[in-house]
């Protein structure tokens, strides 16, 4: 679950995207390669355009021998994605996750075990596989300012006057609030923007699109460090 307060972050603390501070905080053993426009999944059977579906995740490469798998989630809470019971592949596959836990360094990247899957050739067979739940079998937030998560992933991202600015790649939480983080769509890495009603003050799930009033420099890339500053 994501929600979106009415406070601002001072000045000078309105995105941490990759280039855009010290430090990535996805970067780590397990993270994968962060795409600005990432390549389809899977052959997909229409379910990633159908309102009625919600995208959860995406299974990775095979992990290890013994038929392990990782997995990309996009819940608030990674491990939530095991709690749906079946989800639906994008090729209309069901897929019944057996197992879960959490991979090393990255806390939305996870090792899985699928049932009626063994050894690493039926592990890989999942590789870019992403997985949906029915819409409906979500239900709906308690409070107007919240929003699964999973129903924000995929969103157009437009600013006011409807220029395109990206795409929802995933709603992170690094400790201090929620996050969107947004695929250019002019290309170049993405970037992080605060999940507030400052920066996002309208949100249209069923229209499939997210107004903003991002930062000039949202996509602007890193100024070099100083060597010499402390």
């Amino acid at each position: 679950m994501a929600r979106r307060p009415d406070a601002r972050p001072p000045r000078g603390q309105t995105s941490s995207g990759p280039g855009r501070g010290d430090s990535d905080p996805r970067r780590g053993e397990g993270a994968p390669p962060q795409r600005a426009n990432p390549a389809p999944s899977r052959a997909e059977s229409g379910i990633a355009s159908d309102p009625g579906f919600v995208l959860l995740g995406e299974f990775g490469r095979a992990h290890g021998l013994n038929g392990e798998v990782r997995l990309k989630s996009y819940t608030a809470d990674p491990m939530a994605i095991g709690s749906y019971g079946p989800l639906t592949g994008a090729d209309g596959s069901a897929i019944e996750i057996a197992s879960l836990r959490p991979a090393a360094g990255a806390p939305d990247m996870l090792i899985a075990r699928v049932a009626g899957l063994s050894g690493r050739t039926g592990a890989e067979s999942l590789n870019r596989l992403a997985l949906y739940v029915a819409r409906e079998r979500l239900g709906a937030p308690e409070d107007e300012d919240e929003f699964f998560a999973a129903d924000l992933v995929g969103l157009a991202v437009v600013d006011r006057a409807g220029n395109a600015i990206g795409t929802v790649r995933a709603v992170p939480n690094y400790g201090g609030g929620d996050l969107l983080e947004i695929a250019s769509a002019a290309g170049g890495s993405p970037a992080l923007l605060p999940f507030t009603k400052a920066f996002v003050p309208e949100i249209d799930v069923a229209g499939r699109r997210i107004i903003v009033d991002p930062p000039e420099d949202l996509f602007a890339p890193a100024a070099p460090r100083d060597p010499d500053a402390a």
